[in-house]
């Protein structure tokens, strides 16, 4: 059973939220404020969490960047500030999505539906199984490039030797990155592997948050990258080039 970590305030919101979610199959937990959530958090390990970005005590931001210190477990905003610049704060700090308030049950569920499903398919055996294979048959468990290395059967990623800690939105495009070196790929054939057709709310300018998110995690320069180059009016590509 799924464990889902949910940090809203609205006593009302809750309770409808907690019903759909274990009429869903998945066990619930609820913190009302940043207080109960530091201590939830600590009390075992969850496959999603959801924050609210308003609270009595403190803000979801502020609880998603102590969860990215120790966790890649995917992360969704409930917002009722629908501003460009708040969605991209929620992004660039670590968040995989965000839902603004007021919202329809049915919206809400299919993603985190698809957060968790995009979570599963692209971690360790499932994502190697999926996308990689040698000629002969054997599967491809690492990937390597340019000093980093990705450590498909653990879901892990290095630096030099150094760990990355990338959120499984980064890892999910560093993979896609990596598997296909110096091949230029528009937004839409990324955003078509790495998310579901249907989910339409993942746009252009998501995308571009998360990859600037990630370049800042491997280039040297991020504002001079050689590792992810946009190549104007066409997509991005991986350069392999040493």
């Amino acid at each position: 059973m799924k464990r889902l970590f949910l940090l809203e305030d609205d006593l009302s919101l809750i309770n409808g939220l907690s019903f759909a979610l274990k009429k869903q199959g998945y066990e619930v937990k609820v913190a009302r404020t940043t207080l109960e959530a530091d201590a939830l958090w600590a009390e075992g390990s969850f496959d999603l969490a959801i924050l609210d970005v308003s609270l009595p005590d403190g803000s979801g931001f502020d609880f998603c960047k102590k969860i990215r210190q120790v966790s890649k477990v995917p992360i969704m905003f409930l917002t009722a500030a629908d501003e460009e610049t708040d969605m991209i704060m929620g992004l660039d700090m670590g968040g995989d999505d965000y839902v603004t308030k007021p919202f329809k049950l049915a919206v809400f569920l299919s993603r985190v539906n698809a957060l968790l499903r995009r979570s599963e398919n692209f971690t360790g055996e499932n994502f190697m199984s999926k996308s990689f294979g040698a000629a002969s048959g054997s599967a491809v468990t690492e990937l390597k490039s340019g000093g980093i290395r990705v450590r498909l059967l653990e879901g892990e990623a290095d630096k030099d030797g150094r760990p990355l800690g990338l959120t499984a939105s980064e890892y999910k495009l560093l993979c896609m990155f990596m598997e296909h070196p110096d091949v230029v790929l528009s937004p839409e054939q990324i955003l078509g592997r790495l998310w579901d057709c249907n989910e339409n709310y993942i746009d252009n300018n998501s995308l571009t948050v998360y990859i600037r998110r990630l370049r800042t995690k491997i280039e040297d320069d991020p504002g001079r990258p050689k590792r992810i180059v946009t190549v104007r009016g066409m997509g991005y590509k991986w350069s392999a080039a040493e």
